[in-house]
């Protein structure tokens, strides 16, 4: 097994203006210290993220690769920062992000959306936080990132059909799950052993230090939940305060959570189906959820008979349509390839919706098995997966439970083995759960774990809600936003009830013009 090499360059400790933290607010209990992290202009050319990091200031933070070690190799995290705007009397401490889009979501850009006002979150809020956007370990621009065989979500052609029609069809994709697995573990060795959620808590708190910060406030969305779990579970004395938005169910960590996604996925492509039924004078594709769903996988089996281009079959289809099961704004272009394919018998907008997977596509996959693999148990024999998911399929769960399964097959034969999931929960922590009605990632039934979890935790419902990410996104919820910026700017919230402690209704669903 290949080790990483030593990450030999140090944090630079000499200190410039743009690094000492500012007076504490002595009414908000904001207590800072000099940082230790140099930030410098981020570049217009990220090789990543390109012009989305203009106006941040970019560094970094060298942690251990092994906690256990502490003195051992060490391993980078990129970070961006977005000044607070306010007076130092009004500074209100530092806001640390993460997207979460399960563990290999990229992080560095998400400053300038909060800083600048353009999440819906007010303006006196978001001038008086620095806002941190970071790379988790394993990602992006923190080093090392991981992509390990690209070919097997990114061949060069069609993918083999994802929903097997036969045993030999489903042992060949059993196969290339467990090759992925094995050319991760021949790639970067002992490194896996170190990429649980535990050790991106760990490094959250390095991170904290380094910031200058007593204590910080946290936003986390998706995979960001269970971080925001861990740590406040870990750490809770260094917890100001903690959104977190679509919430992991921390007892289903792993295997569990994997099959109940199945579930919520087909209620939300019901959802899609239904709303696309609704506007049949624009698309065409029937006016029941029932006729559109069938057109769905007419066009489906059409590239399953003749993948475009040699290059898009019915795995690619499914890629370019699943996020309509997680974000409502991606309808109105699904929508569109739907029908054109469908109706019109016209490629163009499919070739322009799927992408093949590059580098972030890459680093997410590699990084959404390394530490889902780690943090929770996963069956070893294949013979449970088989039974599982062909039960789920045959009950109706079609659109995205094979896509699913292969995604995290690899977890049947990691080079690894899974960890005891962190014991989640903490008396005195503020918390402020958000949580969508119909989160096709997530149920309410992590929301309402973990408001459980966290007795001095309020939880904010969205009824009928159906994106993942649901306050401070595109997805507009006034509503939503006003709970989460009252919160970050005096600790407001709802008043404690049984249940759920507060309700917003659904921002209205797109509509398409002509």
């Amino acid at each position: 097994m290949k080790k990483l090499a030593l990450i030999t360059s140090v944090i630079v400790t000499g200190l410039v203006a743009s690094t000492i933290a500012p007076a504490a607010a002595v009414e908000d209990g904001v207590k800072s210290h000099p940082s230790t992290i140099t930030w410098t202009a981020c570049p217009d050319t990220d090789p990543i993220l390109g012009p989305m990091l203009k106006g941040l200031e970019c560094g970094s933070v060298q942690v251990p690769l092994d906690y256990s070690r502490p003195d051992g190799q060490k391993i980078s995290l990129a970070l961006t920062r977005a000044k607070h705007t306010v007076s130092d009397a009004k500074y209100r401490g530092v806001v640390v992000l993460n997207r979460g889009q399960w563990p290999g979501g990229i992080g560095r850009d998400l400053p300038t959306r909060y800083a600048k006002g353009t999440s819906g979150l007010a303006q006196d809020v978001g001038g008086a936080y620095d806002w941190i956007g970071f790379d988790p370990r394993g990602v992006g621009a923190s080093e090392p990132a991981l992509v390990c065989d690209t070919s097997y979500t990114n061949p060069g052609q069609a993918q083999p059909d994802p929903v097997p029609g036969t045993a030999a069809a489903e042992q060949a994709w059993a196969d290339r799950a467990r090759a992925y697995a094995e050319s991760c573990g021949t790639k970067y060795g002992d490194v896996l052993n170190h990429l649980s959620t535990k050790d991106a808590a760990r490094d959250l708190d390095r991170m904290r230090i380094a910031l200058g910060q007593d204590k910080i406030t946290y936003f986390g969305t998706d995979w960001g939940t269970y971080l925001g779990s861990v740590y406040a579970s870990m750490y809770p004395s260094k917890v100001r305060r903690m959104v977190l938005d679509s919430v992991v169910r921390p007892s289903g960590v792993g295997y569990k959570n994997n099959l109940d996604r199945n579930v919520t996925s087909e209620q939300n492509a019901e959802i899609f189906f239904t709303w696309v039924a609704k506007y049949d004078s624009t698309y065409h594709l029937g006016t029941t959820a029932a006729e559109v769903e069938a057109n769905y996988y007419k066009g489906e089996d059409a590239l399953r008979a003749a993948p475009v281009d040699g290059k898009i079959g019915p795995a690619e289809w499914a890629d370019v349509f699943e996020p309509v099961v997680y974000r409502h704004w991606t309808w109105l272009s699904r929508a569109k390839v739907l029908s054109d394919w469908v109706v019109n018998g016209d490629a163009t907008s499919l070739r322009s919706t799927y992408s093949p997977w590059g580098f972030p596509h890459q680093n997410r996959a590699a990084m959404t098995n390394a530490v889902n693999c780690l943090d929770g148990p996963w069956p070893r024999d294949w013979d449970t997966w088989h039974a599982d998911y062909s039960r789920q399929y045959a009950a109706g769960n079609r659109m995205l439970t094979w896509i699913n399964a292969w995604a995290t097959a690899p977890c049947a034969s990691w080079p690894v083995p899974s960890r005891t999931p962190v014991k989640v929960g903490n008396p005195t922590v503020q918390v402020l759960l958000v949580q969508p009605e119909f989160d096709a990632a997530h149920g309410v039934a992590g929301a309402n774990e973990t408001h459980s979890l966290f007795p001095n935790s309020r939880l904010v419902l969205e009824q009928g809600g159906h994106s993942v990410g649901a306050a401070l996104s595109a997805n507009n919820n006034t509503c939503l936003n006003t709970y989460v910026g009252d919160f970050l700017r005096n600790g407001a919230r709802p008043a404690d009830q049984s249940g759920v402690d507060a309700t917003c209704a659904a921002a209205a669903d797109p509509v398409p013009t002509a």
